[in-house]
């Protein structure tokens, strides 16, 4: 991909990455970890990738976007907002009463949003659906955690997609190590994550998950294989972006103390403007 075009799409997640924060200081808290260790990946989807209107959120021949990890939301906000699909003013509602964009995504709040998720082990089995029903018309991606990967629904879904050929179907799995309770290799190993999405017969690739460079290369590649779904194990940082809260797991829930959220702002803004600055 030419250098700018990467640079405009890194320099787009990083203002997505301060759209999040911007809903933790008008709620005081959120599922930051996660959103920040997807982001890259949401922001290449939406404004690289996929096949959409903000216009007409509900076109017909569309691309379909799932988030099965429905907490990391914030990721998927910022980057709705972002794209245009509504006013940024919308994100300082965040954590309020009756607000359009919830602790967890509610596609009767808020168009754009293709279907409920917060109760792990859902979407992969949802985009099988759309997945098969839009066969030849649109893709199908999925964003699911890699501690979702201990819920059983998601391995009835894997075999599923494979036995339908889906190849319409993309499924990236963040691969943080990390979830609200500590390693998920202590918690419910899966590694490898490959191997299991290889032995449910999915054509299968490893990324760094947080390099823009290797999301679009792979996301140029796709499917991977004619006749099987495509799974990508993104290897990401939990909480990339904020130095002090990179891969810990107390910063899967933040509620930010001592000056933290000034400090994550500055280095986001700080950021944004190094990279705008290489854009030629």
């Amino acid at each position: 991909m030419e250098r700018n075009k990467r640079l405009k799409l890194e320099v787009t997640a990083e203002k997505c990455r301060r759209n999040v924060l911007r809903m933790v200081e008008s709620s005081g808290h959120g599922h930051l970890g996660g959103a920040f260790s997807c982001i890259d990946i949401v922001t290449a989807l939406y404004f690289y990738k996929m096949k959409i209107r903000p216009e007409e959120p509900d076109w017909k021949e569309r691309d379909r976007f799932l988030l099965s990890a429905g907490h990391k939301c914030m990721a998927q906000y910022a980057v709705l907002a972002e794209k245009g699909f509504f006013d940024k003013s919308v994100l300082d509602t965040y954590g309020k009463l009756g607000t359009k964009i919830p602790g967890h995504p509610d596609m009767h709040k808020l168009l754009g949003i293709e279907a409920n998720t917060g109760a792990l082990g859902h979407g992969l089995s949802i985009a099988d659906g759309m997945a098969l029903g839009l066969r030849g018309k649109a893709k199908v991606y999925v964003i699911m955690g890699d501690g979702e990967l201990a819920e059983g629904s998601n391995w009835e879904a894997a075999a599923a997609a494979a036995h339908y050929h889906l190849d319409n179907l993309t499924v990236f799995v963040d691969f943080n190590g990390l979830q609200i309770s500590g390693q998920v290799e202590k918690i419910m190993n899966y590694v490898p994550i490959d191997e299991h999405f290889k032995a449910f017969g999915w054509a299968v690739e490893n990324i760094d998950g947080n390099s823009m460079e290797e999301i679009i290369d792979v996301l140029d590649r796709l499917p991977l294989q004619k006749g099987r779904p495509t799974a990508i194990v993104a290897h990401t940082i939990k909480a990339k972006g904020i130095t002090f809260a990179e891969n810990q797991a107390k910063y899967h829930f933040w509620s930010p103390k001592n000056g933290e959220l000034q400090q994550a702002i500055e280095e986001c803004e700080a950021k944004i403007g190094k990279i705008a600055q290489e854009i030629m």
